[in-house]
């Protein structure tokens, strides 16, 4: 039951309005989607995904010692803030095994101040807080990659994180000043660790380091983390990702590609999130309940009001007869059963699972683009109501029963 639930929550949490970092430049904009890693730790570091590690013109260059960097996102599902940490590693295609130090930690506030729940639903709008960090002066230059990481206040348990490249510019740091940088943090990762910080707190980082802001609102609720492993750790994969010296960064210089392109649109009105070849999944979100002011009674005065007489019905309007609408006829797939992505479907809802590996769905009336599965994830190929999961779990495979999303 807990895998099906992890299945299901991957593919509803794909359509939501959540939060993506926008400054620093993230790798792979094109198919960043905003939602959470995955429950699991299956897609840490970085979002695994098709084209992670694309540039697509990003570039951040910064000098060593260089002040007030901008830290931004775009999305409106803030989970009523929470904690940040900026870090970086010189590894330029990340993996579990990779060293991540801490130049920046925001304890509270992250990435919204004041806020009790989310800000609307539109996963393209830009968050009005702004927040900024500094390069250390003694960490050595070279190329690897920085990261933004976010764990939300509120909602389900989650750990956020977008990664992009990073070109540091300059001289005389020392591998000695970034290994005594604290780690990253890591929790809400049941296969990483078993750190997890609690529902309703802004989480107060074990080992924050030097630069560390904390903002106080009108929400503050500070708390520490739960678990054993929560406590810094020099082993990799630990409660506060990997500790021990990293590899010896390489000198480059920045790159002169044009940045990426801003996405634009509004997932509000057709809840659409890009993700790898594209997919968009209507869902509704009911992670955040209503906080809103609730309905009062009238006071009773003793006075009733003189019935309103209720109007005399004249005939009817015989209304106009309506045209007929066109229903455009349902597409035909291709040679490897993939439906061209916009193309009208019949029935509502229906899957497409294309080679075991990836899925489309039919959505308001079209076939959506196709989306690949998590690593460890399969499904039954062919069309119906209800899509066949498939789990494999330390080399076992687990099939699930029909498995029915309600959109």
């Amino acid at each position: 039951m807990l895998t099906k639930t992890l299945v299901l929550g991957s593919l509803a949490a794909l359509a939501s309005a959540h939060i993506k970092v926008s400054s620093p430049e993230p790798y792979g904009a094109s198919n960043l989607d905003n939602s959470p890693l995955l429950p699991d730790g299956a897609d840490f570091p970085c979002k695994q995904r098709i084209g992670v590690y694309d540039v697509e013109g990003a570039s951040n260059v910064y000098a060593l010692g260089s002040t007030g960097h901008p830290l931004a996102f775009v999305g409106s599902a803030v989970h009523g803030g929470g904690s940040c940490q900026v870090s970086i590693t010189y590894d330029a295609r990340p993996d579990k095994n990779s060293v991540w130090k801490v130049i920046k930690s925001i304890e509270g506030g992250c990435p919204a101040q004041g806020q009790e729940g989310n800000m609307g639903s539109n996963a393209n709008q830009e968050v009005p807080y702004k927040y900024n960090f500094d390069i250390p002066s003694d960490i050595p230059a070279g190329n690897g990659t920085i990261a933004w990481t976010w764990f939300n206040k509120v909602g389900n348990r989650e750990m956020y994180m977008n990664c992009g490249p990073v070109t540091l510019e300059g001289q005389g740091g020392s591998q000695e000043a970034y290994n005594a940088l604290p780690d990253m943090f890591v929790a809400n990762l049941e296969d990483i660790n078993d750190c997890r910080v609690p529902a309703g707190v802004d989480v107060v980082f074990p080992s924050p380091g030097s630069r560390v802001e904390r903002l106080n609102g009108p929400t503050n609720a500070f708390g520490t983390p739960d678990g054993e492993q929560c406590k810094p750790t020099g082993s990799p994969g630990g409660g506060n990702g990997n500790g021990g010296g990293a590899p010896a960064p390489t000198v480059a210089p920045p790159t002169t590609e044009a940045p990426a392109p801003t996405p634009t649109g509004d997932a509000g009105s057709d809840d659409r999130a890009t993700l790898p070849g594209g997919i968009f999944i209507p869902v509704l979100d009911t992670t955040t309940p209503y906080e809103g002011p609730q309905p009062t009674s009238a006071p009773d005065t003793g006075y009733e009001p003189e019935p309103i007489p209720e109007p005399v019905p004249g005939p009817a309007p015989i209304p106009e007869p309506e045209a007929p609408v066109p229903v455009p006829a349902p597409s035909e797939p291709a040679g490897d059963g993939v439906y061209a992505p916009g193309t009208p479907c019949s029935e509502e809802g229906q899957w497409n699972c294309i080679g075991g590996d990836s899925f489309q769905r039919c959505a308001s009336g079209n076939w959506s683009t196709v989306i690949q599965l998590a690593a460890g994830t399969n499904c039954e190929p062919g069309q119906g109501a209800d899509i066949n999961m498939i789990v494999t779990r330390n080399g076992r495979k687990r099939a699930l029963r029909k498995t029915s999303v309600v959109v």
